[in-house]
């Protein structure tokens, strides 16, 4: 069988690594990038739907946030209908950042995927969908205190 979850992680610890260096002179560092775009992104967005949408847990979620909120790039804001529940926005200076991650995020694709065609980049997108929707499922399973057995 071929190694392809070996390939994966060889290409996101890449990224990761290159994205860390890159984001050091705005304050971003160990992903933290990573949660302020989903957080520009998904505007309002609670701290358990980000995690999810991440593949964290919450407690990792909730260090990532709150050092955020210390840098001044991201708030929380309580919900009009559940005082309980805390939004999550960006801060001007959040705002600010945003647009270089998109950037950096839109060349780091042009790179990854340059000399394939089309029809290539689509494939691959359909095929890491199913594979990251696979792999939901037992990050679900685990998730929930279960285990697997292999």
């Amino acid at each position: 069988m071929k190694e392809i979850l070996r390939e994966i992680g060889i290409i996101a610890r890449a990224l990761d690594s290159i994205s860390n260096i890159e984001f050091k002179e705005y304050d971003l560092t160990k992903g933290q990038y990573l949660y302020l775009v989903r957080i520009c992104e998904n505007p309002g967005i609670i701290q358990e739907k980000l995690a999810e949408m991440i593949k964290v847990d919450r407690t990792t979620a909730a260090r990532a946030i709150q050092k955020l909120e210390i840098k001044g790039f991201v708030e929380k804001k309580d919900d009009t209908h559940n005082k309980k529940i805390k939004n999550l926005y960006p801060t001007d200076k959040g705002e600010r950042v945003y647009p270089f991650l998109k950037r950096e995020n839109d060349y780091s694709n042009r790179v990854a995927l340059e000399g394939l065609s089309a029809q290539e980049v689509e494939t691959i997108f359909n095929l890491l969908q199913r594979i990251r929707k696979n792999v939901e499922r037992d990050w679900e399973f685990v998730k929930k205190g279960n285990e697997r057995s292999y």
